[in-house]
């Protein structure tokens, strides 16, 4: 294992989805280690890492791919967030699924800005949660 790349990729994954991506990476690793590890080192590690693109126009990219794909919810949730963490604004993600009708299609779409709204509303109602309480 090169724990240089490891290590970069999990620094990078932390950046933009936080614990979130840690959950995913320990879930993996129940039943496919090896492929968690490949996940970290080759798309956070190689390829986010870059540097050339920020990570808002990564995640924008992604976003953008996901739609596309219109298989992958879970996928496109985390990376909704993601967006969120590195400077997104709900608009420009809203904006982002809008645009990828003309690619994708509607049904695309439309099932991309139904995740986004439950993501916002997670959110909104963690937002309230935590004002309630006083604790995030």
């Amino acid at each position: 294992m090169d724990s240089d790349r490891f290590q970069r990729g999990q620094a990078t994954l932390s950046s933009i989805h936080g614990h979130i991506g840690e959950g995913v990476m320990k879930a993996l690793g129940d039943i496919a280690p090896e492929f968690a590890r490949f996940i970290i080192e080759f798309p956070y590690g190689d390829i986010y890492a870059r540097g050339i693109l920020s990570p808002r126009e990564r995640q924008i990219a992604t976003i953008s791919s996901l739609v596309t794909l219109g298989h992958s919810p879970k996928e496109l949730r985390a990376h909704i967030q993601g967006g969120l963490n590195v400077g997104c604004s709900r608009q420009d993600i809203v904006e982002v699924i809008m645009q990828m009708a003309v690619y994708a299609g509607f049904p695309a779409a439309v099932n991309a800005l139904l995740v986004a709204k439950e993501v916002f509303a997670e959110l909104d109602e963690r937002g309230q949660q935590a004002a309630e309480t006083g604790r995030p």
